[in-house]
């Protein structure tokens, strides 16, 4: 990947990434992951909710991203981010106005995320 692309999805993740924290679990692979997402044409912005914990394991392990089959009823959608015994759901606020037109992003972007 050259200079110009990895400017361009940090420039594109940074316009559109909102809320009360910006913190990812994944921490670079967490952001990189957002950063593609941000780049679809239909992905208006992005919002991290709260992390949560579950067990007593050490950290670690592989970060799992999917989005989640279901949108809202204005189109929008929810990633599951999970690292370990960490999980963390992203709002994904999209450019689209009903579930039926949210249900074939779903498919592009976890397409998306099956390329990384």
């Amino acid at each position: 990947m050259d200079d110009t692309a990895i400017i361009s999805k940090e420039a594109s993740l940074k316009e559109k990434l909102h809320g009360a924290h910006t913190t990812v679990i994944g921490e670079r692979q967490g952001k990189n992951i957002l950063a593609i997402i941000s780049q679809h044409e239909k992905v208006k912005g992005i919002i991290p909710s709260v992390i949560t914990v579950r067990g007593k394991s050490s950290p670690g392990g592989n970060l799992a991203a999917k989005v989640l089959p279901h949108p809202d009823e204005h189109g929008n959608l929810r990633l599951l981010l999970s690292h370990g015994t960490s999980a963390q759901e992203i709002r994904i606020v999209t450019k689209v106005a009903t579930r039926e037109e949210g249900v074939p992003l779903v498919e592009e972007l976890n397409a998306m995320l099956f390329d990384i």
